[in-house]
């Protein structure tokens, strides 16, 4: 029977679906760093929580790992790109929890509007304080939801039975799949200028970290009260505490830290500020549903059935011309999104050369896989890619020629008005972008690229270096892109690092610059 180790707590139902199943579990609660590189010797499956920590070493000690299963969402203390490299599967449980988290969301805002704690507190404390807790009523309110997805989704729903007006943001949601959460989308300064209560449901990014920071601050709606039951760090909390103090905002009630665990917090002693220690998930019922779920697809996985909820999928169904496009085509969707500034109705995939004699689909997968990593911290795979491309309402669609006129092979996305491209150069393979929005470019992909339209005119070049080079930004490799009319009004950065936004104005603020478009 296959061995089945398991090192943290899980639903009994759970592991009694292992067990019916024929596998032997064994339960290896205590288990420590120093100790499971031994204990996992001979298992064929690894299932764990958040405080196991599956590194490299424990991989290589596991040498017989089928696959490693997150009983929950988050999978920082798992060494996906190990596990890959060895063949293990990854899978988790990334539905487990969003009902409990909307819920601790609502229980949060009614918590923070009718001060509860506070008034428990004074109570127990000897204080009959009625007056001075007096609170404001759901009923009419205008509640912002930055982020539509899931959990965005479940605080609407309930939101409106409490009779509360809804307004959003979520460029990558289309106005029609809003309304049908009878929610109006807006930009995010309009929300903070229209909410009454303001709750986030966005991915921890770099475009999303101190979203609700000193700036937007100042322009939200005086008097409102923020709910973060999302990620750790969207919210400055300092620059929080002390809109709460200045009276700008009336209170607050926050889940989720940039440091955790942590007992030391701007937030913690504000009045008017209502503290969890990230409760989100922490419901016996998320728990069951975390467990009873990792253990199904731990028996798919061990079966070698289709893992709906695999993290990573050998490439091994791919040809021998198609392996070496994977990496690429992930990235051409990662750098596309960032590209783009919200989401397009349908993203095409084209596919050009000696590629479009093969199986590309797995490719496509790739490119979803890269565009919606971007736009979410939720684990997006081979597998999962397609629902969530449904799940956001977008089309994917192939197209496919064998002609090409300047490369044997190229990817080519269009969406929403914008085109990327790229292919394999030379006989090392190297990835290269060679056109955005239909401009001519040759630059290889890197973490932290800049797309610059300007007039074709002179000094527009020597700006931009100037501007970068004053800001101690490293150009690491640059193109001029033509149109197809020779017209050079595009240019592409490969960086060495990322450019501030204050660097961005100060670029975008001369005249011959027509847009700046960072793509990470």
């Amino acid at each position: 029977m296959p061995r089945v180790l398991v090192t943290e707590k899980i639903a009994d139902s759970g592991l009694d679906r292992l067990r019916e199943a024929g596998h032997d579990v064994d339960l290896q609660l205590d288990a420590t760093p120093e100790t499971l590189p031994d204990l996992v010797q001979g298992a064929a499956a690894l299932i764990i929580r958040s405080a196991t920590q599956v590194t490299a070493e424990v991989l290589e000690a596991g040498s017989d790992l089928i696959v490693v299963g997150r009983a929950g969402i988050g999978l920082d203390n798992v060494d996906t790109e190990a596990a890959t490299r060895q063949g293990v599967m990854v899978v988790n449980a990334p539905q487990s929890n969003v009902l409990s988290a909307a819920e601790h969301t609502m229980a949060l805002l009614l918590a923070q509007a009718r001060n509860i704690p506070a008034a428990h507190a004074a109570l127990v404390d000897g204080r009959w304080e009625r007056s001075q807790w007096e609170g404001v009523e759901l009923s009419d309110k205008t509640l912002g939801i930055i982020g539509l997805g899931r959990i965005g989704r479940l605080v609407a729903q309930r939101a409106l039975a409490f009779g509360m007006r809804l307004i959003g943001h979520d460029p990558f949601v289309t106005p029609d799949r809003a309304r049908q959460m009878s929610v109006e989308v807006m930009d995010l300064d309009e929300v903070l200028a229209r909410a009454d209560f303001l709750t986030l449901h966005v991915a921890k990014t770099p475009d999303t970290m101190g979203m609700i920071g000193v700036e937007s601050l100042k322009k939200v709606k005086p008097g409102i009260r923020i709910i973060n039951v999302a990620r750790g760090g969207i919210v400055d909390e300092q620059a929080l505490a002390d809109a709460v103090l200045d009276g700008r905002v009336a209170g607050a009630a926050i889940d989720v830290f940039a440091e955790e665990p942590t007992t030391e917090s701007p937030l913690f002693g504000v009045p008017g500020i209502v503290v969890t220690p990230h409760l989100g998930a922490s419901t016996a019922e998320a728990q069951d549903k975390a467990g009873q779920t990792i253990a199904e697809q731990v028996g798919l996985a061990l079966a070698g059935d289709f893992v709906p909820f695999a993290v990573n999928v050998s490439a091994a169904e791919a040809s021998e011309t198609v392996r070496p496009f994977l990496p690429l085509a992930e990235r051409l969707g990662g750098l596309f999104a960032a590209l783009l500034p919200e989401l397009p109705d349908e993203l095409r995939v084209e596919y050009q050369g000696q590629l479009a004699d093969y199986d590309t689909r797995i490719l496509t997968l790739s490119v979803q896989k890269g565009f919606f990593g971007r736009l979410t911290d939720e684990p997006v795979s081979y597998v999962n890619a397609p629902a969530v491309a449904e799940l956001k309402g977008l089309t994917v669609t192939e197209s496919k020629t064998s002609t090409t006129q300047d490369f044997v092979n190229l990817i080519t996305l269009r969406g929403g008005g914008h085109a990327m491209a790229g292919t394999l150069a030379g006989l090392q393979a190297k990835p290269r972008i060679v056109m955005v929005d239909d401009h001519a470019v040759d630059v290889p992909p890197a973490d932290h690229m800049l797309v610059v339209r300007n007039d074709d005119s002179p000094g527009v070049i020597g700006l931009v270096g100037t501007v970068l080079g004053e800001a101690q930004v490293n150009i690491a490799d640059m193109d001029v892109g033509q149109s197809p009319d020779g017209v050079a009004a595009l240019m592409v950065l490969a960086l060495s690092t990322e450019v501030p936004d204050t660097v961005q104005d100060q670029l975008r603020a001369d005249a011959r610059i027509q847009g700046v478009r960072s793509l990470g």
